[in-house]
């Protein structure tokens, strides 16, 4: 996975340096913000002028997989204090998601689940500083023809696939899929809004749609 990582953070890490923000502040937001998605989704609007609450409303939009992610967590931590659960928090992303739910898929009794995600969590935070500044540090010296976004592209691409393993995830992330594209006109990037809310749409009703055929068949 690290691979991986290190292909997004250098995308992510050129972009931040090509966008006209100086390198101290986008160091700074690189260590404070930690979410690449939700990085590159905001420069572009950053660097059109685009009201706040449009930034906001973007980022907010984007990041909402890691408020699933937290749920999905709770029941494995939920026994640590709060101030650990925040820590740890900050430090959860899509490829630690990935192999904790790979390695865990339920809660074991007993088991230390934090220090199997901290371990995880540091290695990937550490990959992806490194990268990310090394991409701001290095932008503007890196050629388009690298096709470095490609490979980071395409490893988000691969962790998302792991997610796919049954219909309601599947279904949901070819209806985004296709509502972002359809809505690619709509000025200030607001086509990922409307394929996330498009995706929740039909997740909540798929969702909605299983609990009925349970209780029907009870």
């Amino acid at each position: 996975m690290g691979i991986g990582v290190a292909a997004w953070g250098l995308v992510a890490g050129v972009a931040m340096a090509k966008s006209g923000m100086g390198v101290p502040l986008a160091i700074f937001m690189a260590l404070t913000v930690y979410a690449g998605s939700a990085q590159i989704a905001a420069l572009p609007l950053i660097a059109a002028d685009a009201p706040i609450w449009v930034v906001w409303a973007t980022t907010l939009c984007v990041s909402l997989r890691f408020m699933a992610f937290s749920f999905h967590f709770r029941p494995y931590f939920i026994h640590l204090p709060r101030g650990q659960r925040v820590a740890l928090s900050f430090l959860q992303g899509d490829t630690n998601f990935a192999l904790f739910i790979r390695r865990f898929a339920a809660p074991v009794p007993g088991c230390r689940h934090e220090e199997y995600f901290l371990g995880n969590a540091l290695a990937t935070f550490g990959v992806w500083q490194v990268s990310i500044i090394t991409g701001i540090v290095l932008g503007h010296g890196i050629p388009a023809s690298w096709g470095i976004g490609f490979a980071g592209t395409m490893a988000l691409l691969a962790l998302t696939c792991t997610q796919l393993r049954s219909p309601s995830a599947w279904v949901p992330a070819l209806v985004a899929a296709c509502a972002a594209v359809a809505a690619y006109a709509l000025p200030l990037k607001l086509n990922i809004v409307v394929a996330i809310a498009a995706a929740v749409a039909v997740g909540a009703l798929s969702d909605y749609a299983k609990a009925l055929r349970k209780g029907a068949g009870r």
